[in-house]
């Protein structure tokens, strides 16, 4: 009997082979998400393997799952990261976002296809599927300039204020996307962290209208500029 594709594709997820050719593509990629045990003062520094990221090269933005760590005597690090079976080397600046991977194979491939398909989708289905429009995105931003001493928001505050639970990772990946585009820019600017943006600081509010009549200049047909 042939196993059906799901089937074959959660145990080339649990197969401890997890670089061998394959009919199935990028699916053989989140086999195991075990760090190897290394310097502890160097993993910190570094995301273990089995990570998933989001990085970019020759600016271009890439999928993929960290294979292997290289800790550089200076500190930093290098990842050998595994992208729909296609292997980049990259430098631990060029991953824009992380997140870790489930323990089990079927959570991880689920986790993985859903990274994949949340890279791809456009601002405006962002904006849908987190339930969170431009009216809610200016009520997160009074909250951080009145409420919030630092004035910062970060992917997973965002969606506790708004939806009042804590964001799977999904979310927060999806949140963090939000918090970067044209629109959310208009109220918030990017905080980095290692060179990777983490975290969202509220506008003064002179600065905020300066902005969204800007915004508006471009982009007319948005929800904000009906305000």
């Amino acid at each position: 009997s042939t196993m059906t594709p799901f089937i074959a594709l959660l145990f080339l997820f649990s197969s401890a082979n997890a670089f061998a050719p394959s009919q199935y593509g990028h699916y053989r990629i989140a086999h195991t998400c075990q760090a190897k045990k290394g310097d502890d003062v160097e993993q910190q520094q570094a995301f273990p393997v089995g990570t998933f990221v989001e990085f970019v090269e020759k600016k271009r933005v890439h999928i993929g799952k960290i294979a292997s760590v290289e800790h550089k005597s200076t500190g930093g690090a290098r990842y050998d990261v595994d992208s729909g079976g296609k292997h980049y080397g990259i430098a631990d600046k060029a991953v824009s976002f992380a997140m870790p991977c489930p323990n089990t194979p079927g959570q991880a491939l689920k986790l993985y296809q859903q990274f994949e398909e949340a890279q791809q989708i456009s601002e405006k289905e962002i904006q849908a599927k987190l339930d969170i429009s431009a009216e809610l995105l200016e009520m997160a931003w009074e909250e951080a300039i009145e409420e919030d001493e630092s004035h910062e928001v970060t992917p997973d505050s965002l969606i506790e204020l708004i939806h009042s639970h804590a964001g799977s990772a999904i979310e927060k990946y999806m949140a963090w996307k939000l918090l970067k585009s044209d629109m959310a820019h208009v109220f918030f600017k990017d905080l980095k962290n290692h060179g990777r943006v983490v975290s969202f600081k509220a506008k003064a509010r002179k600065a905020v209208d300066a902005a969204k009549d800007q915004f508006c200049k471009t982009h007319e047909d948005e929800e904000l500029c009906f305000v």
